[in-house]
């Protein structure tokens, strides 16, 4: 399963995207802003995680919405503020507050897999 990772800040991405290797899944890049998403969807991603306050504002929820739309990838919502996430939408699988644990990935990787 191929895994898109939207965060702005470099050390949570790194961070990420270590765990995500480290449970057998392959990252297609790690992107700080919506024109950096919207080109690394072209891969593809069968899921995507996604902060929604990046390094071009609170452009977020717009990027997981159109993943979801536009490329059939299932997105998780990773932020401190779950509250700002909106409104559910067809391919979100759900919204995890930061900090998170491997195991909380691990069940949403797993999660994504069965639903592509």
């Amino acid at each position: 399963m191929k895994v898109l990772i939207v965060e702005d800040e470099i050390f949570a991405a790194l961070h990420l995207e270590d765990t995500v290797r480290d449970l057998g899944y392959e990252v297609v890049g790690i992107a700080p802003d919506q024109p950096s998403a919207l080109e690394l969807a072209e891969a593809r991603p069968d899921l995507a995680f996604v902060d929604l306050n990046l390094r071009d504002g609170p452009t977020g929820p717009e990027i997981a919405r159109t993943l979801a739309q536009q490329f059939g990838t299932k997105v998780l919502i990773l932020t401190a503020n779950p509250r700002e996430a909106g409104d559910p939408f067809d391919g979100l699988l759900g919204v995890l507050s930061k900090p998170w644990a491997p195991s909380e990935l691990q069940r949403y990787l797993h999660a994504g897999g069965q639903m592509n």
